[in-house]
């Protein structure tokens, strides 16, 4: 199962953090892992090319450690959208992702 552990302070994200695998299917083929990888990184592919220096990743065999700035409003926007996909997601795969 992907767990995704979310923290806030007040109403901004600090950090996101992306782990494990969704065992929906063989590495390669798995279609919720594929979702998730495409949703993060062109979530976060998006922050970094409208503000530099907006958030830092860290990315592992685990999976990935996103923390925001958060007096980005740009990124927060776009981090709440991510985390928006990811709960869609979620709905739709509840054995496979989890978000906290």
């Amino acid at each position: 199962m992907i767990e995704i552990k979310v923290e806030k302070k007040g109403s901004k994200y600090q950090r996101v953090k992306i782990l494990g695998h969704a065992m929906y299917d063989d590495y390669g083929k798995d279609i919720v892992c594929s979702a998730v990888s495409s949703i993060v990184i062109t979530t976060v592919n998006g922050i970094l090319s409208l503000e530099k220096g907006s958030l830092d990743y860290i990315v592992s065999k685990k999976g990935m450690d996103i923390r925001v700035k958060p007096e980005s409003r740009q990124a927060q926007v776009l981090i709440r959208n991510m985390i928006n996909l990811l709960h869609e997601l979620e709905v739709s795969y509840p054995s496979n992702i989890q978000i906290k």
